[in-house]
């Protein structure tokens, strides 16, 4: 597995939570619900990605 992807999604994770403690500390509630979904949409396109690099793989691996 490519522990760079982890990574990165951890910083991303990370970089959202500070930035959205800081909204809400500064109290902009709605751009940290949306800065949180924006980062959530991010990572899960990172996750689809590699979600299909597998299916490739398998699909190559049986000859399909």
């Amino acid at each position: 597995m490519n522990i760079e992807l982890v990574f990165q999604i951890a910083g991303i994770g990370i970089l959202i939570s500070v930035l959205n403690m800081v909204l809400k500390q500064a109290g902009k509630e709605e751009q940290a619900q949306m800065l949180t979904l924006v980062g959530v949409v991010i990572v899960l396109l990172m996750v689809i990605q590699l979600i299909s690099q597998l299916f490739n793989n398998v699909r190559s691996v049986f000859g399909f």
